[in-house]
């Protein structure tokens, strides 16, 4: 079994959509047994279909605003999350002087869909929900994170 990060730092376009929502799950999977965070590659505004889905599953993350990559004090994560294309190569230039695990997990970016707001809604869904199974193959798999269960077999 490999170690789960203890902390973990989520990165996207405007820190307005992608990574709040991620950020939203493993606060909601873990508490505050792994520290994360999420940024942009610049800040933008949080979305109101982001907190409107992820009310849907009862997080809130109505709070959030969003940061910039830029203005993070705190660069010491375990691992770095990068939901977009369009940060990637930020965070590998921000961080290349950090020690850290950087992974890609290309997630589409649901406010590009088109049509009605149902139809635009379900994209929102769709996005939650890859980055709830990516969230929890990650982290809750393992005993503490979602029982608050800390034994070891």
């Amino acid at each position: 079994m490999t170690m789960k990060p203890a902390s973990i730092l989520f990165v996207c376009g405007l820190n307005a959509l992608r990574s709040p929502m991620a950020e939203g799950l493993v606060k909601s999977f873990c508490g505050d047994r792994v520290y994360v965070d999420s940024v942009g590659a610049e800040a933008g505004e949080l979305d109101p279909m982001a907190v409107e889905v992820m009310g849907e599953v009862g997080i809130d993350i109505s709070r959030h605003r969003p940061k910039a990559l830029s203005g993070l004090l705190d660069t010491s994560f375990d691992l770095i999350i990068v939901l977009s294309r369009r940060a990637a190569e930020l965070v590998k230039e921000h961080m290349r002087m950090e020690a850290v695990d950087i992974v890609q997990w290309p997630v589409g970016d649901p406010s590009d869909a088109e049509g009605n707001r149902e139809q635009r809604l379900i994209a929102y869904r769709e996005v939650r929900d890859r980055l709830k199974d990516r969230i929890e193959s990650l982290l809750v798999e393992e005993p503490d994170c979602r029982s608050g269960d800390d034994r070891r077999d």
